[in-house]
């Protein structure tokens, strides 16, 4: 969270209480929440339960990169680096569900940026997402 505050600050952005609340939120639960289950949280603590209210400072937290959507999972993780997050990857437990966050080190796919390239598409934003087993769930099945 303190970083989170720190670039806020140095960016002038703002972070309202709900947006605040979201992230830590997102923050205790160590696993990926779907919107609805973000709301239910909320109005734990008093905060409106409409779904834009969870969708407006899920954006900004996103947009921001203080926090990630799992697209395979339409669900939303805390940042684990949000200092020095440019290319992330999952690795997402099919069991368990939790989801464990890495840097790219390179492309997960070279031949789709090689593709790009050749038709002068110039590619913004690489998602990785792997499913599989984590440590804890491999030997338990």
């Amino acid at each position: 969270m303190a970083a989170t505050e720190a670039t806020c600050a140095a960016q002038g952005l703002q972070l309202t209480a709900t947006r605040r609340r979201v992230l830590e939120i997102l923050l205790e639960e160590h696993r990926p929440l779907g919107a609805y289950g973000i709301l239910e949280r909320l109005r734990e603590f008093g905060h409106p339960s409409q779904p834009p209210v969870a969708y407006r400072a899920l954006e900004f937290l996103t947009t921001h990169g203080f926090a990630h959507k799992i697209a395979s999972l339409n669900a939303f993780v805390a940042c684990a680096n949000p200092a020095g997050c440019e290319r992330p990857a999952f690795l997402i437990c099919t069991n368990c569900e939790k989801v464990a966050e890495t840097a790219a080190v390179a492309s997960a796919a070279p031949g789709v940026a090689d593709a790009a390239r050749s038709i002068g598409f110039a590619i913004k934003k690489e998602v990785v997402e792997a499913q599989g087993q984590c440590s804890s769930c491999v030997g338990n099945t």
